[in-house]
């Protein structure tokens, strides 16, 4: 089997797209956790009941869907 030939001292001729700086995962991470923190202090109740829904269509579903959010923000008396 050939070996690949491969000129290392060839010059790159151009270069495309630029690399970025990668996020800080953990800072990344942490502001996720402050967020789903706060979101779970401000839900206190649920905008659904828990179960298995099925639904015969995905436009029956987002019918659905509408009237529970809707529901949920009615204060409760």
């Amino acid at each position: 089997m050939k070996q690949p030939f491969i000129n290392v001292e060839e010059a790159i001729g151009k270069v495309v797209g630029r690399r970025t700086k990668t996020p800080d995962a953990f800072a990344s991470g942490m502001k996720l956790q402050s967020l789903a923190a706060q979101m779970h202090v401000s839900l206190t109740q649920r905008w659904a009941p828990k179960g298995v829904y099925r639904f015969k269509s995905h436009e029956e579903a987002d019918e659905w869907m509408n009237r529970m959010l809707a529901r949920s923000q009615i204060p409760k008396s």
